[in-house]
């Protein structure tokens, strides 16, 4: 029987098994290759990326149920993933263009300052099983874009959509040995860290295994390393006099994914006194919200969350909160036993003391109730991480403050915590982060600037400090 396995985490169904990745041979195969692919025309390269955009175009149907049955995220937010890997390639071709750029500065006597970009070599992607498709896309396409060759390993959560974006990129006609999957679980994204011959590393994943991965390469300085990690990201909700539209701002914030988004919320701040109605609206909007199987008609606002070991450890951390001294607003269900469905559940936390500071990666949002908008400001900031903030106010002025005073990489205004366009730059600070944000940006860490001062004629002199001959 094959060591990994990949079940339907809606139903049970195994969906896909293999065996793990042979990572030395998979290594040394890119290791090979990858120098060709550098040397090819930029606008080959690029042409490449967009028949890979028309590879999944045509394969949209089948990609997206692979996504809905391998994650359990419905089919139309599956949809909408494989749409972000399409639209990734535009996007990262105009970014490549931007941020790495060819430069040339005329100087005195012919002379000239060129600025050029080179690829690093061979990269290996981590990817997550929350956006199998989309978010390790972000990393792949930047990177053979700037001519280096891939090593990727998806969540041993999530092998089969790896392994069919790795099967789109190879037909639209990225050589087989420039691109790899390497499939297994933690050891083997260990052993690809730890490789001599691989020049960096880009992950996205949990703030643990982020941490882990700085101490690894702390001794290695010549590597990338680029963390896209996690938050425990507050919304802020002021002086609100449409509540409807801020109560739905809150729920697309926290639940989208059933809560399995890095950017989603984890932390509801509120004016205490005044937050009754708010709580109100979205107490209310969480009893309409269907959870069901990805097929599931009416179409669901969530499915399950990734696993059963996902789902306790979600139920585990609320409970965690009930015993401290939270009260449960809406309590978290678990609807059908044996599968990782969970209900949307909010929870006042405001008299909980010593508060975990922590990422829980399900649907449960914490309510802290503050008397002013100072408060409300320390409040945001009294986290390690700095991913996502989120202001609800219809005051300019508040914004400006909050915008000011918020410690994270992405601030919104009215806006959802999980509203970050891919034109722009994706990141956080703290915990969430270590300063190489993705998306737009991810062009700076795939290519590494070279500056050369260049001259057609050898010209010298040497003006002083030489005998008279």
């Amino acid at each position: 029987m094959a060591s990994l396995v990949s079940h339907e985490p809606a139903t049970g169904a195994l969906l896909w098994q293999g065996d793990p990745s042979d990572v030395p041979a998979e290594v040394a195969r890119v290791c090979a290759a990858w120098p060709l692919w550098a040397a090819r025309p930029l606008t080959v390269r690029i042409e490449t990326m967009r028949r890979f955009a028309n590879v999944v175009r045509g394969r949209m149907d089948r990609f997206a149920d692979l996504i809905a049955r391998e994650t359990g995220k419905p089919l139309w937010e599956a949809r909408t993933e494989v749409e972000s890997v399409i639209g990734k390639v535009e996007i990262s071709i105009a970014a490549y263009t931007d941020r790495t750029s060819q430069k040339r500065l005329e100087g005195a006597l012919g002379a000239r300052t060129a600025v050029r970009h080179k690829p690093h070599g061979v990269l290996a992607v981590l990817g997550p099983f929350n956006f199998p498709a989309h978010l390790p896309n972000g990393h792949i396409v930047p990177a053979l874009l700037a001519g280096n060759g891939v090593l990727f390993k998806p969540s041993e959560k999530t092998p089969a959509v790896g392994a069919e974006l790795v099967a789109c990129l190879h037909e639209a006609g990225v050589p087989e040995d420039v691109l790899r999957v390497v499939q297994g679980g933690p050891d083997t994204g260990k052993a690809l860290a730890e490789h001599p011959n691989v020049s960096g590393l880009l992950f996205t994943g949990s703030a643990r295994a982020g941490l882990a991965l700085h101490r690894a390469f702390a001794e290695t300085p010549q590597k990338i390393l680029a963390l896209e990690l996690g938050g425990n990201n507050p919304i802020v909700a002021w002086d609100t006099p449409d509540l409807y539209a801020a109560a739905v701002t809150v729920v697309q914030s926290a639940f989208l994914s059933a809560g399995q988004r890095c950017t989603g919320a984890r932390r509801l701040i509120v004016r205490d006194g005044a937050h009754e109605p708010l709580l109100d609206q979205i107490g209310r909007l969480i009893d309409r919200l269907i959870v069901d199987h990805p097929h599931a008609t009416p179409a669901p606002f969530m499915g399950c969350v990734i696993d059963n070991d996902a789902a306790d450890a979600v139920q585990e951390a609320f409970l965690a909160l009930l015993f401290k001294g939270g009260q449960p607003l809406k309590q978290l269900a678990r609807p059908q036993a044996g599968l990782p469905f969970l209900t949307p559940a909010m929870i006042d936390v405001t008299n909980v003391r010593e508060r975990p500071d922590a990422e829980i990666f399900g649907p449960v949002l914490q309510v802290i109730r503050v008397p002013d908008f100072d408060a409300a400001l320390a409040e945001a900031n009294a986290t390690r991480y700095g991913l996502c903030a989120s202001l609800l106010s219809n005051t300019p002025d508040l914004y400006d403050r909050f915008w000011a005073n918020v410690r994270a990489g992405v601030i919104n205004w009215n806006r959802p915590t999980n509203g970050a366009p891919s034109t722009a730059p994706f990141g956080g600070v703290g915990l969430s982060g270590n300063h190489r944000p993705s998306a737009y940006y991810a062009a700076d860490y795939c290519a590494y600037p070279v500056t050369s001062s260049e001259a057609e004629l050898i010209r010298g002199s040497i003006g002083i400090g030489l005998r008279d001959d």
